[in-house]
């Protein structure tokens, strides 16, 4: 555990016990999303390959414009 951690763990357990039960139910809630958001990125790799792929051989083929500014 760093010492950061280790401080926060101290201050929170001197709070009474429904203000500790909010704040684990607020980090539980917060890994719980950074999971999913993983998750997702994860399951998206082989499509955004596949999307790139095909941009880089629209791009060698001639078919693209550059942007205007």
């Amino acid at each position: 555990m760093t010492q950061l951690f280790e401080k926060a763990v101290e201050e929170i357990s001197k709070l009474s016990k429904t203000e500790q039960d909010s704040i684990a139910a607020v980090i539980l809630e917060e890994l719980s999303d950074e999971k999913k958001w993983k998750d997702s990125f994860l399951s998206s790799q082989k499509g955004l390959e596949l999307l790139a792929k095909e941009a880089l051989a629209e791009y060698k083929s001639g078919r693209t414009e550059p942007l205007k500014q």
